[in-house]
């Protein structure tokens, strides 16, 4: 797992590694069942205090994309993703609207913000093989 941190950004590291390990599994590079490193390990790996890697660990396992087992350590939940709910919509909605606000004030069109989720959309998605043959 390769993890890219922005130590300049104004985005919270434990936000950065929340983010890249939702969009590991969105794009099939972090399997269901697949295990992660320790809290440990994967401070030391990417230079960053403990507690920062165990706040991220705790909110994926608090939205159910990871479980945190006693011998088997951290692993993407084997049994599936958290669903769609209504309160993952209210979520979406929030930190969405402020975007699209800005957009609008920048003079962005609808179809223009369309396209640009449909390209995020397909970066994440897209496979490496299918990147290749494009």
């Amino acid at each position: 797992m390769i993890i890219e941190l922005d130590m300049q950004s104004d985005i919270p590291i434990y936000t950065q590694l929340v983010n890249q390990i939702i969009e590991g599994i969105a794009s099939g590079r972090l399997k269901l069942g697949e295990p992660l490193p320790s809290v440990r390990s994967l401070a030391a790996d990417i230079g960053v205090n403990l507690h920062t890697v165990n706040k991220a660990y705790t909110l994926l396992k608090q939205d159910g994309y990871i479980q945190v087992h006693r011998q088997r350590g951290v692993v993407i939940d084997p049994e599936g993703m958290p669903p769609v709910t209504e309160e993952f919509m209210a979520k979406q909605h929030s930190q969405l609207k402020p975007i699209v606000a800005e957009a609008i004030c920048r003079g962005m069109g609808k179809q223009q913000l369309i396209d640009m989720v449909e390209l995020i959309h397909k970066e994440i998605t897209e496979t490496d093989n299918e990147k290749g043959n494009a």
